[in-house]
């Protein structure tokens, strides 16, 4: 892939990645967590269901691939956003995102151990690095007493087994239709999970709708697909090294919709995951996998 497309595509992704964490928590000012992410990614499933049909995209021929898909939307919609969500009951936003972002590590980790994907010591490096920039930039003092931690980290885990599985299967199937029917399948699990887990709050007006349009549309539709073309196009591991920029926007678009103050740390931190993503993608040696 041309470099330019790249880093187009990465700065798309990531920047709504980080618009969602803003604009969602301005969201549960009108709807209960659990049941805001639920009807996010039930809608996004749906429309992209529609268009995936309307334009006749490939789809899956056996029951095993739509397993597959439905697998990826287990760990990548469902276990992902609810391990947010109820980590945020007792840790804080910035806690959490600082646990969940460790995905990258973890998807170089789990790739070695399982999949016998070979890392050069320098993106090694890269990702603790850019890890040590995220936790720097949101300037969080985690608290590992606290049962939000292990969910906030559960969340990194379950994205990062997503990433792998996603690499592994989705080469055979269509990006598109992935992207719907794993949001879809997640999103009705998230329903679910907020019928049984919490108290359900509801409040309708022409600034909630938008919300959850914006979240289920561009944060949705666009930014996993885009997120998942990637995926099958380049190295996992590289292209989640720049989830490290997710945050970074997510600070930005805090700053712009809820006045949220820059820090020195957020300066730091974020040239330090700039230095970490140069490591991780700095010219070597051919990866094997």
């Amino acid at each position: 892939m041309h470099k330019g497309l790249f880093a187009l595509l990465i700065v798309i992704t990531t920047s709504l990645m980080g618009s969602s964490f803003a604009i969602g928590k301005i969201g549960l000012n009108y709807i209960s967590p659990l049941l805001l992410v639920g009807i996010r990614f039930t809608l996004a499933g749906i429309l992209m269901g529609i268009m995936v049909r309307v334009f006749k995209r490939n789809h899956p021929s056996t029951l095993r691939e739509w397993v597959q898909i439905m697998i990826i939307g287990l760990f990548q919609t469902a276990g992902v956003m609810g391990f947010i969500f109820i980590s945020m009951r007792t840790i804080t936003a910035g806690e959490s995102s600082i646990l969940t972002f460790t995905n990258p590590l973890l998807v170089v980790i789990f790739g070695t151990l399982f999949l016998g994907t070979k890392y050069h010591w320098t993106q090694w490096l890269g990702v603790v690095v850019g890890f040590v920039g995220v936790f720097i930039t949101l300037g969080a003092d985690l608290d590992v007493q606290q049962i939000g931690t292990i969910l906030g980290f559960l969340s990194a885990v379950s994205w990062a087994i997503a990433t792998l599985l996603m690499n592994k299967w989705g080469s055979t199937l269509d990006v598109w239709v992935i992207t719907a029917y794993q949001m879809l399948t997640g999103g009705l699990l998230l329903l679910l999970a907020s019928a049984l887990f919490e108290k359900v709050e509801l409040v309708i007006t022409s600034s909630s709708i938008l919300i959850v349009l914006w979240l289920a549309i561009m944060a949705s539709i666009v930014q996993f697909a885009v997120w998942f073309f990637l995926l099958q196009k380049e190295n996992p591991g590289k292209v989640s090294s720049f989830l490290f920029l997710a945050p970074l926007f997510g600070v930005l678009f805090g700053w712009i919709l809820l006045d949220e103050q820059l820090h020195l740390s957020t300066l730091i931190g974020g040239a330090i995951i700039l230095v970490g993503i140069y490591l991780v993608n700095r010219p070597q040696s051919r990866n094997h996998q």
